[in-house]
This record gives structure tokens, sequence and C-alpha cells, in this order.
């Protein structure tokens, strides 16, 4: 352990990543999920040097140190090398060489405005109290922003500051770096303040959304405050990582969490429908594992490698990374009939199931392809596509049966004023039958089109893939593919069977 100064007698001292230790039946200890027993693979002064050397000629031979990178990763990344490994793999000094202003322009910006609202960035329980107070002043607050809004600056929202300053707080509580009220806590915070707001001022469609602040801490752990901004605007804002990730709307965390649905229930089926009868959708846990990229593991070695990976590979890893849990945990969970069990369990997951040496190895032969994310989202967007479509004719059915229903009871009625009514019921129930056979006869058009899209890209991967993945593990992929294939072929020539039949019996009589 590190001699980080400790401020608490229940404090031991700070772990090589710098996380509090508490002492064992402390209050601390109780409330903590994290454990300080690494099994990180230590990298050799030849492979330091080999990492040293990949680094600095990454901008001549870009091309050739990507092709290097897996088998690098695999190896270990030394901790001191990490943060520059993470800006050579997003590119973000190119993001801050493009950009019109200089992180600097934006932090002085934003403490202009904290000087006329009398805090700073530093004193996080002084600026939550002030910055209540300082909504009283609406007048004076929204002169200031028309102001600035003409010359297309606008100040960060009062209520946006208000939200940093209280998730600055509740981020990594029990680092040192933001831990206490000591000097090198108190400026931990304030650049972590700093980098929210800023990226705030930076793209105002956004602003800030909470699990942002997990993402940004993690940034600074290991760069730099300013190469952690750009870090985290590339982040933020790339398709390959985050894009959308943090809309006020959420529509893409949930679309997300509708693909990993359909992702658990073709990889897995058993636990899909074992969590369907218990009513424990995946929107319910993946919205903290994905927002906040699985920084919520106990084992911070762990969440490191997950990183290292995220940052190579993009999105298809934050999948991977959620199946990957999943399959060592399915054996638990199946057992768990509760879901007062089960989900907390997801939320947060056993000490066990998240260390170095169990998660990061199932990892590396977890694959979430690109192709198979776009299969499982075309079956999203149908489902959806269909939803709207059915709303949209079930209001229109509504209207019409409204209207043909006015229509009888003043101009047809019957002798006893019913039979409008029935006319109009029976109507409607020979329409609502017409269109739910249409309705059916698409859907059903609609997913065998995208079975066989999927079972031919499956059947493709499986045999362009075969000697990158495990051989039995390939053997699996083609038979599944090969027997659902031959399944929709049968299937097919029973229709034409007897449907030639029928014919031919029609014109016999």
């Amino acid at each position: 352990m590190s001699g980080y100064p400790t401020e608490k007698p229940c404090v031991l001292g700070f772990d090589q990543f710098g996380f509090a230790v508490f002492r064992r039946h402390c209050d601390k200890w109780k409330q903590e999920h994290r454990s300080h027993e690494y099994s990180y693979p230590s990298v050799s002064a030849s492979k330091l040097e080999s990492w040293q050397e990949l680094l600095s000629n990454w901008n001549e031979a870009g091309a050739s140190c990507m092709d290097k990178m897996h088998s690098f990763l695999e190896a270990g990344v030394p901790i001191k090398l990490r943060g520059h490994l993470w800006k050579c793999l997003l590119g973000s000094e190119l993001v801050k060489e493009s950009s019109t202003h200089t992180y600097q322009e934006y932090v002085q910006e934003l403490r202009s405005q904290l000087a006329n609202l009398g805090v700073n960035e530093y004193g996080v329980q002084v600026a939550i109290s002030t910055l209540d107070n300082a909504d009283q002043n609406k007048a004076e607050k929204d002169s200031r922003a028309c102001n600035l809004m003409a010359n297309q600056n606008p100040e960060v929202t009062i209520e946006t500051l208000r939200q940093i300053v209280l998730d600055v707080e509740r981020s990594f509580p029990t680092h040192c770096s933001l831990m206490g009220r000591n000097p090198e806590a108190k400026e931990g915070q304030a650049k972590l303040f700093r980098i929210l707001s800023a990226y705030a001022k930076y793209n105002p469609q956004i602003g800030y959304c909470q699990g942002m602040s997990y993402i940004a801490a993690m940034l600074l752990m290991n760069m730099q405050e300013e190469d952690a901004f750009w870090a985290l605007v590339v982040l933020l804002e790339k398709p390959k990582y985050l894009a959308g990730f943090y809309e006020h709307s959420l529509d893409t965390i949930q679309r997300h969490a509708k693909i990993f649905q359909q992702l658990l229930k073709h990889r897995m089926p058993c636990l899909w429908q074992h969590m369907e009868n218990l009513e424990v959708a995946p929107l319910l846990f993946i919205t903290t594992w994905f927002l906040t990229l699985f920084t919520s593991l106990p084992c911070w070695d762990s969440v490191l490698a997950i990183w290292d990976l995220i940052i190579l590979d993009g999105i298809n890893v934050i999948f991977s990374t959620g199946l990957c849990i999943l399959q060592l945990l399915e054996a638990r969970l199946l057992t768990m009939s509760d879901v007062s069990v089960l989900l907390p369990t997801l939320l947060r997951i056993p000490v066990d199931i998240s260390r170095y040496n169990v998660l990061v190895p199932a990892l590396w032969i977890t694959k979430v392809h690109k192709w198979e994310l776009d299969c499982m989202q075309s079956v999203v967007l149908e489902e959806e596509e269909e939803v709207l479509l059915s709303s949209g004719r079930r209001s229109i059915q509504a209207a019409a049966m409204e209207k043909v229903t006015k229509l009888n009871g003043k101009n047809a009625p019957d002798s006893k004023g019913t039979g409008g009514k029935r006319s109009t019921r029976s109507s409607a129930s020979v329409g609502r039958g017409t269109g739910q056979q249409e309705t059916l006869k698409n859907t059903l058009t609609k997913m065998l089109k995208i079975a066989r899209c999927y079972l031919q890209d499956l059947r493709q991967m499986s045999e362009g893939h075969k000697e990158s993945l495990p051989q039995d593990k390939a053997l699996i992929i083609h038979g599944h593919a090969k027997r659902r294939s031959t399944t929709l072929n049968n299937k097919g020539q029973t229709r034409k069977v007897n449907s030639g039949k029928s014919r031919s019996e029609r014109t016999s009589r």
C-alpha cells in the first residue's frame, strides 16, 4: 500500500491504485464494495521497453501499432503508460488541435461565471449552498445569460453546476484524489468539477448528465487535466464509443438495453427466459453498467483492463463485457427465484466474478461483432416500427368506429335503437380480423427475412473466423447455423408441398 496521508483512524492506507483500505468492522469497510487483492500481470522490463518504443513511434507507424495492440493488451499495460496509450488510441490530440477554443478558455469563462456568483471551484459544500441561493436571483441570471447568448457563448445553468457539484462528491469517494478535505483531494475535486463544467460549455446541447462524472474521474486518474478533458470529448461524442448515451431523453441507452436483451435471448436463452419470468428487464442493470463503463466493479485491475479494450475496439466491448459477466454468473442466477436477490447481484457484482484472473480471460474469448449488433438492432427497430404502426392503426380504427357509430346513431337506428351499434361492431370485427391477419403476415415476412440474413452472416463469420476462434466454439456456431438453416428450408418445402396438394384437390373437385 502506498503512503498517502490518512484523515480518519479507520483508514489503514491506500492500495496501489489509490483506493482507501479500511479497518474491518469500520462503518466505511461495511459499506465499501471494493477488493484490494489484485491479480493484474506484472510487466517485465523488456515488455516495458517494448511498450515505450511502440508509443514513441505511434504517429509514424499508427497502422502497425494498431495491429500489435491486442497482443500487447493481453499481456498487460504498464500503469504509468496507460494515459499515454489512451490518448493515442482515442486520437484526442487531433480533436484538441481542431477545436476553435482551448480548454483553458473554457475554464477561464467558467471562473468568470463562478466569480459573479461569489464562488469558485474549491469548497464543494460551500458551492452547493451558494448555488441554491443563487437561484433566487433569477433576474440577474437571465440578464447575464442573454448577454452571453448574444456572443454565442452561453453560461452553464445554475442547476447544471449544482448537479455537477453534487456528483463530484459521489464519484469514487474512497479514492485518494477525491477523498476528504486534504489539499490533494480538494484539488482533485476541483479538477473534476472544471472538466465537467467545461464540457457543459463545450457542448451545451448535452450539457451534463449523471454518469459522466465517473468517466471523467477515471480519465483524471490516468491523465493530466487537459488531456482528460479532450479524451472525455472523444468518448462522449464519437459513434465508436458513447455517442448518444447521455442524451436527456435516454432513448439511445434504452435502445442499447433492447439490443442487449436480444443478444441475451440468442446467446443465453435459459437465463433470458429465467429473467423474463422474474420480470427483470436488462434496462434495470444495463443503465448502470453502460453509463459508468463498469467502474462499479469491485476489482479495479479488471476495470482498467475492460477500459483498455473499450478504448481500443469501442462499443462492441461494452456488450461483450455485459454478456461475459452474465455468463460467469449464469449458474448462480438460475438458482435465484426472487427478484430482490437477483437484481442486487447484478447491480453489485460479486468479487469472485470480477477478479482479473477470472473476468478478463473470459472477456478475451467473449466476442460480440459489429455485424451481430447491427442484426440485433434491425430486430429492435422492426419491433419499434411495428409498435408505432399498430398504434397508428388502432387510433385510425378508433376514430373511424366513433364516426360510424355517430352516423348510425343519427341516421339509421333500428326499431329498438340498437341496430346501428350491432352493425358497427360487426364491421369493426371484420376489419380488425383482416388487419390482424395482414399484420401477422407482414411480421412473419420481416422476421423470416431478418432470420435469413442473420443465419447467412453467422455462417460466413463461422467459416471466416474458424482460425481465430477455439475449435470447439467454431464447430458449435457452424452446427447451430446449419441446423437453423435446414429447419427453415424444410419448413419452406413443406409449405410448398401442402400448397400444391390443395390446388390439385381444388382442380379435381
